[in-house]
């Protein structure tokens, strides 16, 4: 009976399949948590969803900005990007179903002590606020006007927390962190604009989980989303997006029974494509 968190899929099938076999998974043994971006860049989004979906209860399944952005061009609030490889899920014969399916995916979990989000935590955050304001956002997404959710999430601003911040003011915060986050100040101002590796921190930034202080640093925090950050496991943090549908590896993680006892488990992805 094993426990894995595995990094951002982004439609790449073949190599989920490939790392399942490698992990000798069992449904009626095993659990996964998806670290969120399951859909999009890669070339089989709709048999990603199918295969997890197929899953049930064996598998829990974060949001990652992707899966938000497939969302909101299912319900006309965004164009898709040239980029986008989505569409086999808006023509498919059951797109309503999966489009519901995804919509009730949670934005944050817990597990075995660790706390599962697809970008980042922001300082002021613990893990307890971290859920509950996850809590929140879900109830608006899988509610009847999760539409206007969808028309109010995007933006930069605020670009920061604070206790007071109501409406979708609030929520847009909330999602920001938790599928955007790379970079941020010491007092928890986000940074959006530089998506290269920690090194390339802008005047002022550091990766959200440096900074001094912060209220998960005693909370186990594992996270996708971030491909040019590069392999970070130490047993506070454990980064697990390593780049499949960019050229690298579609990775797990075997929890272990402490949070330094981690195993990585990585396959190769043949349907890597270029940045565009």
């Amino acid at each position: 009976m094993a426990t894995y968190l595995i990094g951002d899929v982004q439609g790449c099938d073949a190599p989920l399949g490939q790392l399942l076999d490698t992990l000798g998974f069992s449904p009626s043994r095993d659990t996964l948590f998806l670290l969120g971006d399951l859909v999009n860049r890669g070339p089989a989004s709709l048999a990603v969803l199918r295969r997890l979906m197929a899953l049930e209860g064996a598998a829990h399944c974060l949001l990652g900005n992707h899966d938000l952005h497939l969302l909101a061009v299912a319900h006309g609030v965004r164009k898709p990007h040239r980029s986008d490889t989505v569409q086999d899920i808006l023509n498919a014969p059951e797109r309503e179903a999966l489009l519901r399916w995804l919509r009730h995916r949670p934005l944050a979990l817990q597990t075995q002590g660790w706390l599962l989000v697809h970008a980042g935590v922001l300082p002021q955050w613990d893990a307890a606020q971290t859920l509950a304001l996850a809590r929140e956002l879900e109830r608006e997404l899988r509610g009847p006007d999760w539409g206007v959710l969808m028309h109010n999430m995007y933006g930069n601003s605020p670009d920061r927390w604070h206790d007071g911040l109501q409406g979708y003011h609030r929520l847009r915060v909330v999602v920001n962190a938790l599928t955007r986050l790379r970079f941020c100040s010491a007092d928890g101002v986000m940074e959006f604009d530089t998506k290269d590796s920690a090194d390339a921190a802008p005047e002022g930034f550091m990766p959200w989980f440096e900074v001094p202080g912060r209220r998960t640093a005693g909370t186990p925090v594992a996270f996708g989303h971030w491909s040019t950050l590069g392999a970070v496991q130490r047993p506070d943090v454990l980064a697990l997006d390593t780049g499949c549908v960019w050229g690298g590896c579609l990775t797990a993680a075997r929890l272990g029974e402490t949070p330094d006892r981690v195993e990585r488990v990585a396959v190769p992805c043949p349907e890597a494509r270029k940045p565009n």
